[in-house]
């Protein structure tokens, strides 16, 4: 679920001024948290692993869930060879979708990505509310792609928790150019010509705590959305308080943003990755894997490293936009409706890119929602399966999302890589860690043959839970392994975090929805006033 290339750039939002993602990693040092802990205590030792696995950790840097487990397979140039080879473009895990017939061709006919099915159960917004989840909480700054790192040495840039850091930063003290100058209690919003668009410097560079939450058009609309429910918090808290200070405002509509997230996290979106039953059976027996103490969370690099980047098998090809946004277009490619690949190479240096991308500001570069949440069942479209394919546009990705700007440009080759980085354990030993039935190597035949490695039967984690989720639940959700890591780190992040309602009111309803106790991301995307009938009433 990760972003392509988020293990190498680290966040500074205590800086004055926006910088790119490039530039960030030029400015690289130190083992600072980016953002500042909003509810999490740095420096707390927990315990990581199962029941007899005790191990020092810190919630500043990474850790490990299994720290007693060995790596998969020897560290040599033979394994990031062949790791190589089956993540190259054209590859074992590429789909092969006919990125000829185009954008448009690809979103309505099946039979062009006829090797990446559809995955009817998911909208293709969960995708990128995953990405959004994903840089809220982990961020890799300084490890070497394929080289062996500790991750207990390695600092997370990030807060491991989800206290949307990413989008309030250090507050409106430590991040000022992230607020708004004429009232503090709200964040800084602009327009993009016809709707909201991140607030940008002179060269289009977004002003956010994370410059990730830009790397795509859609998830730059997420964390807009994510300001713009902020800022109406504000006017509710205020609305209710006559007379309450900028502080106190800021500090509530924080909290209730925070909470209504919370909410989203684990009633709707956890459920998707993971399946209820997977969801239930932590809640109601506990995690078993993942047990740092209350304030004391960390991330675990099999997490990391592996198990949640599954949401880049959901990506689509290309996605609708929008509806409207590109009237003087061409009706050939679809306008007025804005079509696009994900990733296109053709829009590298272009100021409207032809893709997704984001870093770019222009009146048809925003979200019509209605694509990829179910306001209706006629606009929306389905994620891909969690499988083996993945499409083709993230194995050329722009040299622009990847921070040093160099190879490997293929999105899987990187993933498979950072398996050698943190040394992560098969996922077959990981099944019979948590007791559960492992694939066979029948299952994972298809893995024969490289290099004379023996990957069936000690397969690459970040795979193994792509090959389980396809195998063990038609791809609709993660399997026992993946899902297991998934699950147990998403409720523990909210179970130790002191600022959670689930740690701190298990009461909590929303108040905030349509109808008081429910609240889903319809919901969440009325209240920020960007869905379909608000965009109808503005235009």
């Amino acid at each position: 679920m990760h972003s392509p290339s988020r293990d190498a750039a680290r966040p500074d939002t205590h800086r004055g001024d926006p910088v790119s993602r490039r530039r960030f990693l030029r400015g690289v040092g130190g083992t600072a948290l980016g953002a500042g802990a909003y509810a999490t205590t740095a420096g707390a030792a927990i315990l990581g692993g199962g029941p007899a696995e005790a191990q020092s950790q810190s919630s500043v840097n990474f850790g490990r869930m299994f720290p007693n487990l060995p790596p998969f397979a020897p560290a040599d140039d033979r394994l990031r060879t062949a790791l190589r080879e089956l993540g190259r473009p054209g590859g074992l895990l590429d789909a092969r979708d006919n990125l000829a017939a185009g954008p448009v061709a690809l979103v309505a006919d099946l039979n062009l990505s006829a090797n990446n099915p559809n995955n009817d159960t998911h909208t293709a917004g969960t995708t990128f509310m995953g990405q959004f989840l994903d840089h809220d909480m982990t961020f890799d700054t300084t490890s070497p792609l394929g080289v062996p790192t500790p991750p207990e040495q390695t600092p997370n840039a990030r807060t491991p928790s989800f206290d949307l850091d990413s989008v309030y930063g250090a507050g409106p003290t430590g991040s000022p150019q992230l607020y708004n100058p004429g009232d503090r209690a709200k964040l800084r919003i602009e327009s993009g010509g016809l709707f909201e668009d991140l607030p940008r410097d002179s060269t289009g560079t977004a002003i956010i705590a994370d410059p990730r939450n830009d790397e795509n058009l859609i998830i730059a609309g997420i964390h807009a959305a994510f300001i713009l429910f902020h800022n109406k918090a504000v006017d509710v808290v205020r609305g209710q308080n006559p007379g309450i200070d900028t502080t106190a405002a800021f500090q509530e509509a924080r909290r209730l943003t925070t909470w209504h997230y919370h909410w989203l996290i684990l009633k709707e979106f956890l459920p998707l990755f993971v399946g209820q039953a997977m969801v239930d059976d932590v809640l109601n027996n506990g995690r078993r894997f993942y047990r740092p103490p209350m304030g004391g969370a960390f991330m675990p690099v099999e997490f990391q490293g592996a198990a949640y980047r599954f949401g880049h098998s959901m990506v689509r090809p290309s996605y609708r936009a929008n509806m409207t946004g590109d009237p003087g277009g061409d009706p050939a490619t679809g306008a007025p409706q804005f079509f696009g690949f994900i990733f296109d190479p053709a829009g590298e240096g272009q100021s409207d890119p032809v893709d997704l991308r984001g870093g770019a500001r222009a009146p048809r570069r925003f979200i019509g929602w209605e694509t990829f949440f179910r306001f209706d069942n006629v606009n929306v479209r389905p994620n891909k399966l969690i499988d083996t394919n993945i499409s083709t546009p993230l194995f050329n990705l722009p040299l622009g999302t990847i921070p040093d700007g160099s190879p490997p440009t293929s999105l899987a080759t990187r993933n498979l890589l950072r398996g050698v980085t943190w040394s992560l354990p098969s996922g077959q030993a990981i099944a019979q860690a948590i007791g559960v039935n492992p694939l066979g190597s029948g299952d994972l035949s298809e893995l024969s043959g490289y290099r004379g490695l023996q990957l069936p039967k000690s397969t690459p984690l970040w795979y193994y839970a792509l090959k389980e989720a396809q195998v063990r639940a038609g791809g609709l959700t993660l399997g026992p392994v993946g899902g297991r890591i998934v699950a147990e780190v998403f409720i523990g992040l909210l179970q130790t975090d002191p600022g959670s309602w689930v740690a701190t009111q298990p009461s909590f309803t929303p108040t905030l929805g349509t109808t008081n106790g429910t609240f889903t991301m319809l919901d969440f995307l009325t209240f920020a006033g960007v869905d379909p009938a608000s965009r109808a009433a503005a235009a």
